[in-house]
């Protein structure tokens, strides 16, 4: 079936386009996006038999963006009504104004930016779906949930809690200027189990997810999870520590995607090199892999929780090809940066929220496959380790080091699994090396979009990873 697009949006469609109207009488460049998702959200916990779940409306708004001289300007707001469209037009004149003064009177010198390109362009997609997550039974999904929960609970002793959480996002965009109507509805979903265990005075937790641009028929997934993160977790209760150094490693694709999205992720969203803040502005054209390093990042490459039609300002979905061969390309890029760079707009425009502000994000960001198997790169491996489960990750775009918190480690020796596990690895390195050591690429690959991406400390937005097996060379510890 197709996610329908909001009837409130079309409801409200014409007053916005009057909106855009008078607007554009007196600015040199008027949009607006109008925003209607609605979430479905169900957590069960298995130790405190405890069981939340709700359907709301997650999010309703329009953002109006203005532009005059060179100084661009933002409106939101939740309580558009098409009645009364000259009060809101003078409320945002008068917001355009005075955050204009406020500029001045702090001595800030806005950037000298033209006029966004509007050129006329119409689009309508409601994209394939098989359920919806406002008509879902939550009942029933609850109860499965719950069978789950205590399955896993009673299946080991060790095991001390089983949270299994399920998520489904029904989004319905609408973006408009004088030339341009494009509206756009999807789905995307996620399901993830966290599993704690515990042995005597030690602990360890395992997280596993199912994502995907689909509806809440997703959560069949959520058992297979459960048992991997039950199994995961209790096999950690005899993990070792690392013995810190330098290793031969074999990333599965979830650690590759980590990877993917810290190490050319923030580093070549190019806002960052509006403000000189990221050294990939000047490794354009130059060397930053081996030859079997190709990087893909948009909403175009992969079909997961990231996937959809247009950005939030308006331009349409791409398909980057950030690393070719080894060479970075480019970077991806919003509209405004753009203007300021002298580059084109690839579609990474995207906002927390309809009230917040737009800044350059990724969207899937994803190693290319090669051409071994994993089982020949661990026949390749003479001391190393095979590194499973990702937690969190971390880099510095100015200089270009990465930190990446994994799971566990799996030795390798002599080419063969010795089933030792290692607890948690800690992988640092400086990009350049890490990815200019790939010697071998595995021709599968995975996307994985269970995450949120913060830009900074705060912005956060849903984006995807992944690729295939990659063996490299890196410091653990």
């Amino acid at each position: 079936m197709k996610a329908p697009f909001s009837e409130y949006l079309t409801g409200i469609a014409e007053g916005l386009k009057k909106l855009t109207a008078v607007l554009d009488q007196e600015f040199d460049y008027v949009s607006i996006l109008a925003s209607d998702t609605k979430g479905l959200n169900i957590r069960v916990s298995g130790r405190s038999k405890s069981v939340s779940n709700e359907t709301v409306q997650t999010e309703r708004g329009i953002v109006v963006r203005t532009a005059r001289d060179g100084y661009y300007s933002e409106y939101a707001t939740n309580l558009f009504d098409p009645r009364d469209i000259q009060s809101l037009a003078e409320q945002i004149r008068k917001s355009f104004e005075e955050q204009n003064q406020i500029m001045k009177a702090a001595g800030v010198k806005p950037y000298e930016t033209p006029v966004l390109n509007d050129e006329p362009l119409t689009l309508f997609v409601e994209m394939e779906t098989e359920q919806l997550p406002e008509t879902a039974d939550v009942q029933s999904i609850v109860g499965r949930l719950t069978e789950i929960t205590e399955r896993e609970s009673e299946k080991r002793e060790e095991i001390r809690d089983c949270i299994l959480s399920c998520r489904s996002n029904h989004v319905s965009k609408m973006f408009l200027t004088k030339n341009r109507d494009l509206r756009q509805s999807y789905v995307f979903s996620e399901a993830s189990a966290y599993t704690l265990a515990a042995r005597g005075d030690r602990s360890e937790a395992w997280h596993e997810g199912a994502s995907g641009r689909c509806g809440p028929e997703l959560f069949e997934k959520i058992s297979e999870c459960a048992a991997k993160a039950s199994d995961s977790a209790v096999s950690l209760l005899d993990a070792e520590r690392i013995v810190p150094g330098e290793y031969e490693i074999i990333t599965t694709p979830e650690v590759s995607g980590l990877i993917a999205h810290e190490a050319f992720g923030h580093g070549v969203e190019m806002d960052m090199f509006v403000k000189n803040r990221a050294l990939g502005k000047e490794y354009i054209g130059k060397r930053v892999g081996s030859d079997l390093v190709t990087m893909h990042e948009g909403a175009l490459c992969a079909e997961e929780v990231s996937s959809y039609a247009f950005d939030d300002e308006g331009i349409l979905a791409g398909d980057v090809t950030e690393i070719e061969n080894g060479i970075l390309r480019t970077g991806i890029c919003d509209a405004l940066s753009a203007l300021r760079l002298g580059t084109v707009p690839t579609g990474n425009g995207k906002r927390e929220n309809y009230s917040h502000k737009v800044y350059t994000r990724m969207t899937n960001t994803i190693f290319d496959s090669g051409e071994s198997t994993a089982e020949e790169m661990i026949a390749s491996v003479k001391k190393g380790y095979l590194l499973v489960g990702m937690q969190s990750g971390m880099e510095d775009p100015k200089h270009w080091g990465i930190q990446c918190i994994i799971s566990s480690g799996h030795e390798i020796i002599d080419g063969k699994l010795t089933g030792k596990i290692v607890s948690p690895v800690i992988m640092t390195g400086y990009v350049p090396d890490l990815l200019g050591n790939v010697s071998m690429v595995s021709g599968d690959r995975e996307v994985f979009g269970c995450g949120m991406c913060g830009k900074g400390y705060k912005e956060w937005v849903k984006v995807s990873d992944g690729g295939p097996y990659l063996k490299t060379k890196a410091r653990l510890g």
